[in-house]
């Protein structure tokens, strides 16, 4: 799992909305197509591509299968983007030190 297949897989809104919905726990794909612009069949392949990118969970349960967000998959998006954030504070932090050794220069 690796952030660069979670951004892959985020940038669709649909794959975006899925993961919305499973915010609050693990659903199956009836409960996840509900209320979606998209056909179940268009569901179920969003599905195996946020599965793929390691952000999904899936559980078999009985003749269902229970999908759910994968911790571990959106941790590695969360340290990358924390690695960004961190990159944007100290340039900014840089930026700021520069500016104000300027006006104490003149």
């Amino acid at each position: 799992m690796n952030y660069e297949d979670a951004i892959v897989a985020l940038a669709d809104p649909t794959r975006r909305t899925i993961i919305d919905k499973l915010r609050g726990g693990g659903l199956p794909v009836g409960a996840i197509a509900d209320g979606l612009p998209v056909s179940r069949p268009a569901v179920s392949q969003h599905l195996r591509v946020l599965s793929d990118a390691g952000l999904l969970h899936v559980t078999p349960k009985g003749n269902k299968r229970l999908y759910s967000i994968a911790p571990e998959g959106v941790d590695s998006l969360r340290r990358y983007l924390d690695s960004l954030w961190d990159d944007a504070l100290a340039a900014f932090a840089r930026a700021a030190e520069d500016q104000a050794k300027g006006k104490t220069d003149e």
